[in-house]
Parts: structure tokens; C-alpha cells; sequence
């Protein structure tokens, strides 16, 4: 996994410009069936993916924190909203809650999250792979191209299964 995780970026950037025309196409001629489509790329590819050996989106980037996520996750480790945010969050740019550093806080020495039953929704969802209508969030799947080799894989099963 390892070994893979070094390569992914480069994987990814080397694809990129195949990528963004594939989600281009994508945009201008939707399939009907796409959603189910992608669905069962998503669940191929996680029948075989065991992030727990991965982690990279935790070690190499944060998520947004929401209101909902801050006020659950501070009850859980015992501490204040207003506690948390100044010990592990920052406002970014977009006026955000992310982490104020990577890896995250959260991840165990064995790669384990010590929050995930509370995990912020972002995390919950990542990488976003299943999402209805993944057209529209074309960027935000590319950028994860080069963070989770899940993600790389969905998409380049894509490619090769959505005829446009």
C-alpha cells in the first residue's frame, strides 16, 4: 500500500487532463442510468478497499468541520465546542472549520480513527464516490484522485464503463 500511496500523485496528475475531458463529456451528455452506474463502481471498488490500511485522507488532508460535527465530536471527547475549535481548528479562507494541522489529531498510531463512530460528516462521506450526480463535483474528484486510491480506481473504471 505503501508503495502505491507514493505513486498515487503522480498517477493522478499524469491522468488529469484525460480525467477533466472524461468529466467534461460527462457534464454535456449525461447517461440515464449514470447514478447506478457509478454506484456499482463505487461498491466494486469497496468490496476490495480496506481504507483502515490506507488512511492517506486522514494523514494528508482535513475536512470541514460543520456545526452538527463540532458540537458531537466535542461531547464525545469530553469538552466544550468553543474548547475544541481553539485546540484543533482553524477557520480557513472559504470561512470553514478545518483542522489546524495534518495528520489528523484523531488518527491512532495503528492508523485507527479514535473518533470515527462521531467522525465529521465529510469523512463519512469521502470520498465522495457515491454521491448522486458526481458531475457536478468533477474537482473535488479529481483532487481526490490523488489522496485515495479508491477514488482513482472509481474514476478510471468510469472511464473505461460509461460509454460517452
Amino acid at each position: 500500500m505503501q508503495e502505491r500511496l507514493l505513486l498515487l500523485p503522480k498517477d493522478a496528475k499524469d491522468k488529469a487532463t484525460e480525467t477533466k475531458k472524461f468529466f467534461n463529456k460527462l457534464k454535456k451528455r449525461v447517461p440515464k442510468n449514470l447514478d447506478n452506474q457509478v454506484a456499482a463502481i463505487h461498491d466494486e471498488v469497496f468490496e476490495k478497499t480496506d481504507c483502515m490500511s490506507c488512511a492517506n485522507c486522514c494523514k494528508t488532508t482535513g475536512p470541514l468541520f460543520m456545526k452538527q460535527d463540532i458540537e458531537r465530536i466535542s461531547k464525545f471527547i469530553g469538552t466544550k465546542p468553543a474548547q475544541f475549535e481553539k485546540q484543533y481548528l482553524r477557520i480557513d479562507e472559504d470561512n470553514d472549520w478545518v483542522l489546524k494541522q495534518v495528520p489528523c489529531a484523531f488518527l491512532g498510531i495503528d492508523d485507527e480513527c479514535t473518533i470515527y463512530d462521531v467522525r465529521p460528516k465529510a469523512c463519512q462521506e469521502f470520498p465522495h464516490t457515491d454521491r448522486k450526480k458526481i458531475y457536478q463535483i468533477a474537482n473535488l474528484t479529481l483532487a481526490n484522485t490523488a489522496i485515495c486510491p479508491a477514488a482513482f480506481d472509481i474514476v478510471e473504471r468510469m472511464k473505461t464503463a460509461i460509454k460517452l
